[in-house]
Order: C-alpha cells, then structure tokens, then sequence
C-alpha cells in the first residue's frame, strides 16, 4: 500500500423514499481508501452494503455527500463521464458472475476494452493475458455454461482486472463458492490486485476472508464503524 488516496467518502448519505415514509440506508459515512489497500466491509443483510458500493462505484447518486475517484467528484460529472470514468478506472465483481451466455471466457474479459474503444486484437491479446493469470488460459474458447462454478468467477476476477482499474469493488465475491474454491477465488484477487497497485474493497459474510484485509469495518443501523480486531 501507498500513501496515494484513491477513493475518498465525505458523509454519504441515501434515502429512500416510499409514498410517504422514508428509508435511511447509510448516514454521513467517511472513508479514504489508498493505493493497494484492501478494506473489508461486514454487515448484517440488508445493512446497506450493496447500495454502498453502487454509490462508491457511480452505479447510484447519493442523497447528501460526495464521493471522489481518483481526484474527481462524481456529483460534478455527467452520467456519460461517470461511465466513462468507471470503465477506466474501476473493476466489479459480484457474487454472481455475470458473464455473458452467448460469449466465449475471452470475449467476456475482453468486453470493458471493446466498450472503451480499444482494438479488438490488443484487447484480445489483453484478455488472453489476464485469463492465463487467473489460472484459465486453456478455457480461452469456452463459454460460461461450459466452465466450473469456480472457473466463472475466476473469469469474472479477470475481466474486473483486465483494464488495470484504480479500484476494484467485490459484492460477495466468493459467496457463492465452496470454501476451498473461495479460498482460492480470494487467495488470486489479493495477489493479482497487489500486483497491479489496486485498491480493494470488498463487502463480505465471511469473517475468515475480511479479517485478511487491511482494515475491516461494520456497517450497523446505516454508519460505517472501524473493527479493531475481527474476531473469527
């Protein structure tokens, strides 16, 4: 890790508003996330934690507060700037890959540098790349229905990572994985984001894996708190 900020929260807020009752979610949360640092957030479901990386991640706007990636606030840009920024600068991994039926494990990593525009062969040279790091470059052709639940989710690690974001932002990453393949699924995350300088943050059920962050915290009754020690 390094001294360099890359995602700053200054007390982001968000409510819901339902006829006439309103939800709080989160209340005037601050956190500074540095270069290479891999943070873990816990929580109860429903706490919040998915509508807060939405909003880390520009997915969402947020009802009061600011959050700033890599030196820009999001509230100031456009939702075409947003998108623009996420593409460059942030990777997503969800529970639930995501990958697309009808494509190959390569055409699936490469997706984020067709959609910024990048030539279709570097882009494919890229992709190829990232997937023999994570372990799948003999699946190159396959599609997803033909790979391993674990296999899916390495290559949805791939194409988070494939365009070298700033950030990378997990939901349950390894939720849906046996222990040994989320062991494994978490051991590459951490290894290939140190490698390429990225943060990490990562919303987790899992205790074992979150107190193998850098620094931990608790979402509860809509506030974010530090954990000193993470009991497991």
């Amino acid at each position: 890790m390094n001294s360099q900020v890359i995602l700053e929260v200054r007390n982001l807020s968000k409510v819901f508003t339902q006829g006439q009752s309103s939800i709080v979610v989160l209340k005037k949360i601050n956190l500074t996330v540095h270069a290479g640092q891999h943070v873990a957030i816990i929580g109860a479901s429903g706490s919040g934690k998915s509508t807060l990386l939405h909003l880390l991640g520009g997915l969402d706007r947020p009802t009061e507060g600011e959050v700033i990636l890599d030196g820009q606030v999001l509230s100031q840009l456009h939702d075409k700037q947003v998108g623009l920024l996420r593409n460059q600068k942030l990777g997503f991994v969800y529970q639930f890959h995501h990958l697309l039926a009808e494509f190959s494990a390569l055409e699936n990593v490469a997706m984020p540098l067709w959609i910024g525009r990048q030539d279709r062969e570097s882009s494919e040279q890229q992709a190829s790349l990232m997937l023999e790091a994570v372990g799948l470059g003999h699946r190159l052709g396959h599609r997803p229905a033909e790979l391993s639940g674990g296999e899916r989710q390495r290559a949805a690690v791939a194409r988070a990572l494939v365009n070298q974001p700033r950030i990378v932002l997990a939901d349950e990453p390894t939720g849906n994985l046996d222990r040994l393949t989320a062991q494994h699924v978490f051991d590459l995350m951490m290894q290939l984001n140190r490698k390429k300088g990225a943060a990490l943050i990562m919303v987790t059920h899992d205790l074992e894996l979150a107190a193998r962050a850098d620094i931990q915290y608790q979402l509860r009754d809509g506030e974010l708190h530090q954990i000193d020690s993470l009991a497991v």
